[in-house]
Formats: structure tokens, C-alpha cells, sequence
């Protein structure tokens, strides 16, 4: 699988903002068909960066109903990877790849 394709978005929230800082874990969005290792060595490619776990987690697809009862609103099912750093000090920058 490509690198590319494997990772496809940071995702950059206030709870993920507070991992970063305290645990020094970043949350990736990924592709649904990735691995565990596929993880880890694209992100350790692409930022390099020494990865010490992943922890993976799939949502599940959400529906909401609008005003009427006919509307009817879909949130897609995602993976997300939870991606922990053995360097304490090691920071990735999303502006850059390297």
C-alpha cells in the first residue's frame, strides 16, 4: 500500500491538542484497510519520527434525522489511528513533510 494512502488526514481537535502536549500521542485519520505496521512505518517515512504504539479505532456510521422525518443525515465510518512517539522531546509538524 502507499504511503500516501494510508495516511489521510491529521486530525486536530482540543482533545487531540491535549494528547499532544501530555502524552505525546497525534491522531491520524486512515484508511479503513490499513494496518497496525502499515501505520507505523508511513508515519515514521514521512515525518521521521521513531513511533513507539498504535492504537487503532474504527467509528462506527452515525444517522441523524432532520426537521421532517423523511431527512434523513449520514456521519461516515472511519478508522482512526492514535499514534504514540518514543521521543518525548520529538514533535511532527503537519505544515512539512520531510
Amino acid at each position: 500500500m502507499r504511503i500516501f494512502r494510508i495516511l489521510k488526514k491529521p486530525i486536530t481537535t482540543e482533545k487531540t491538542s491535549v494528547l499532544e502536549m501530555t502524552t505525546n500521542t497525534y491522531v491520524f485519520e486512515v484508511d479503513s484497510s490499513a494496518t497496525k505496521i502499515d501505520i507505523k512505518k508511513s508515519i515514521s517515512e514521512l515525518y521521521k519520527v521513531e513511533v513507539a504504539s498504535v492504537n487503532v479505532l474504527h467509528t462506527r456510521e452515525k444517522f441523524k434525522y432532520g426537521k421532517k422525518r423523511w431527512m434523513q443525515l449520514r456521519k461516515r465510518s472511519t478508522k482512526k489511528a492514535y499514534v504514540t512517539l518514543k521521543d518525548p522531546k520529538a514533535k511532527i509538524d503537519f505544515s512539512i513533510i520531510k
